[in-house]
């Protein structure tokens, strides 16, 4: 089964910083989209940012200008740099990947288990 780790969580001031990392257990056949969500307590989850594997990428209005995503193929690892952030951001932070893990397999959606993100002073 692969397993997808999200870390870097932690409790941050308002106007800091963390950098989230997603280590991917396993190499997928095939790889359509990385991406990171978030679910605020009592609200849904919603995307906050996505990489394709042609490296185009997808940001929510909230997160433009202060967060970035990036990939590390060879070290199968998604991150997301987060800067000047806000409490509005506080919530559990999940990492996806949207591929095909064995040829054959079908596509699918693989989801890690998040991690949470507080920022308060």
């Amino acid at each position: 089964q692969v397993q997808l780790v999200e870390s870097g969580g932690g409790l941050v001031q308002p106007g800091g910083s963390l950098r989230l990392s997603c280590a991917v257990s396993m190499t997928f056949y095939s790889i359509y989209a990385r991406g990171w969500y978030r679910q605020a307590q009592g609200k849904q989850r919603e995307l906050v940012a996505s990489i394709t594997s042609g490296a185009g990428t997808n940001y929510a209005d909230s997160v433009k200008g202060r967060f970035t995503i990036s990939r590390e193929i060879g070290k199968n690892t998604v991150y997301l740099q987060m800067n000047s952030l806000k409490p509005e951001d506080t919530a559990v932070y999940y990492c996806k990947i949207d591929g095909v893990l064995y040829y054959g397999s079908g596509r699918d959606d693989y989801w890690g288990q998040g991690t949470q993100v507080t920022v308060s002073s």
